[in-house]
């Protein structure tokens, strides 16, 4: 008997799968707190060269602020100051009225920075110089955060399917917190990201493990639904970390603060289930059978499964596997895993490069940047609600390709809009955004139905894994207007678009059963 019969039977989306929700929901909305915290924690605010060091002369302390600035610090044709440039000694003759002329020698900052503070009160720039000619470091932090989440991801993904869901979520809540609040602390650029580089390793256990507890224990007609569903964990620390930003401006007690919900999942998790689908999968039939009854009276189906007994479930699991252990090597042994495996990896790398290049750039469209976030967090919950929709109607491959074509789309029209018209850029930016999300959403439900059980996590571990590739990639991306303005936006249109069409060759899987081993992928869906 199918193990979705069985969830089917007993209520497939019941006050059991609802209190199994509501409890990885702390964790979960932890995950966008740190994956767009450089938002926030790594913000460049408004800089010009110290010019203290030129004040010892007379006539120039007899000056103001402003005009200090104007005989210190050279002017583009806009008359914008300069961030990393400065006289080797004050000009005067930029002075209203001067008749004086002189040539004027520039060299870079000489005794530090000065920071505008009005925004941030402290960031990861102003606490250790990340400009100029340091900018790139300062993009790098968020490529060591995503490089830690792709690799903790198939780490955990490999052991959370050979030791279980539970208790490496466990493993992930208690490491997570613990590198958080290290990083919080640190006293050097270098301390602090290899404390994020550990903190992105073991946030990825909580971003792949939880999602697929969650939708193991759910049954076809209400798959969809309860994937939507969680994906609002999403928006919710989205909206979360919006809210602490603006309250919270040093970057130091940011961290402590949006990383503060682990301690609630911390002790809640005593009460979270293990997944049944997976103990059946791996030969555990008592164990699972206790989990099915569990579930079955909370959800006042107890008489619908009262034939289901631990030697049923242990019959049904070892005729099909045997018992067999299995590795990342089993995603590319066979045809149709190798097709979907490579397929799967293209899109996720496309879905994470995209919607991070957008959501990491909420200064770049010309408003203020906690008002951008609140805009782009709102955004999210109604296109979950179309999603859900479009979902049920025009199936998982079709959607997953509309949305990723469409952001693609918005990144091109955008490249079109001028700086200046920065609500129409946030606009389209905000399209493009949704479109992003969605992508995001879809793809998240979707690569759970087109692994089998006995892989899933490693299926997941190893998309998440090239996801993050794309992540790590993406910050950097940002540095190529050095070379051409436009070459980002370019960038991420291209690859939006190219894996929007990728995506049309993976299988649809509205209304089919999730496949429990490798040989169900290896022959067609049953519907």
């Amino acid at each position: 008997m199918k193990f979705d019969s069985i969830l089917s039977e007993m209520n497939g989306l019941g006050k059991f799968q609802i209190r199994l929700f509501l409890i990885q929901m702390f964790s979960r909305v932890t995950l966008p707190c740190h994956f767009l915290l450089n938002n926030f924690l790594a913000a460049s605010p408004s800089h010009h060269c110290d010019i203290r060091a030129l004040e010892d002369r007379d006539y120039f302390g007899n000056l103001t602020f402003h005009q200090k600035l104007s005989v210190s610090i050279p002017a583009d044709r806009d008359g914008i100051l300069s961030s990393c440039q400065m006289f080797t000694k004050p000009q005067y003759q930029f002075l209203p009225g001067s008749n004086t002329t002189e040539e004027a020698f520039s060299v870079p900052c000489q005794g530090g920075w000065v920071y505008d503070n009005s925004t941030f009160k402290s960031t990861l720039v102003t606490e250790w110089d990340l400009v100029c000619s340091r900018k790139g470091m300062n993009k790098a932090t968020a490529t060591v955060f995503f490089v830690g989440v792709m690799m903790g991801a198939p780490l955990f993904g490999f052991l959370s399917d050979r030791y279980g869901r539970r208790p490496l979520l466990l493993v992930s809540y208690l490491s997570s917190l613990t590198f958080a609040v290290l990083s919080a602390f640190s006293t050097s650029y270098v301390m602090f990201t290899i404390m994020r580089l550990f903190t992105g390793l073991s946030l990825a256990g909580i971003s792949i493990i939880s999602y697929a507890l969650n939708v193991e224990w759910c049954s076809i007609e209400r798959r969809t639904f309860s994937g939507v569903i969680l994906s609002l964990d999403w928006t919710l620390g989205n909206w979360l970390l919006t809210g602490i930003a603006f309250g919270v401006r040093d970057w130091r007690r940011l961290i402590v603060a949006v990383t503060s919900p682990l301690i609630v999942a911390i002790f809640a998790w005593r009460w979270l289930p293990e997944s049944a689908r997976w103990l059946v999968a791996k030969g555990k039939a008592n164990a699972a059978h206790q989990y099915i009854m569990q579930c079955a009276e909370m959800n006042h189906t107890s008489k619908c499964i009262a034939t289901i007994t631990p030697r049923i479930l242990q019959e049904s699991a070892e005729a099909t596997t045997g018992n067999k252990k299995h590795t990342f090597l089993d995603l590319f042994r066979t045809p149709n895993m190798r097709k979907l495996a490579i397929t799967s990896g293209i899109v996720w790398y496309g879905v994470a490069f995209t919607y991070y290049g957008i959501s990491l750039n909420i200064t770049g469209f010309g408003l203020n940047p906690y008002l951008t976030q609140l805009i782009f967090a709102s955004i999210e919950m109604p296109m979950k609600i179309v999603v859900f929709f479009f979902l049920e109607k025009i199936g998982r491959r079709n959607s997953e390709m509309g949305a990723l074509l469409s952001a693609g789309l918005c990144l091109f029209i955008n490249i079109f809009v001028p700086q200046d018209k920065a609500v129409v850029r946030t606009i389209v930016a905000v399209l493009g955004k949704s479109m992003s999300e969605a992508s995001f959403t879809i793809m998240f439900l979707y690569t759970t139905e087109l692994y089998p059980t006995v892989i899933r996590q490693n299926g997941l571990g190893y998309t998440s894994f090239v996801g993050r590739l794309g992540v790590s990639i993406s910050p950097l991306i940002m540095l190529l207007d050095d070379v051409w303005h436009l070459l980002p936006a370019v960038t991420y249109c291209a690859v939006a678009l190219f894996c929007g069409l990728v995506a049309a060759l993976l299988p649809e899987t509205l209304n089919t059963q999730m496949p429990e081993f490798i040989e169900d992928i290896e022959k067609s869906r049953t519907q």
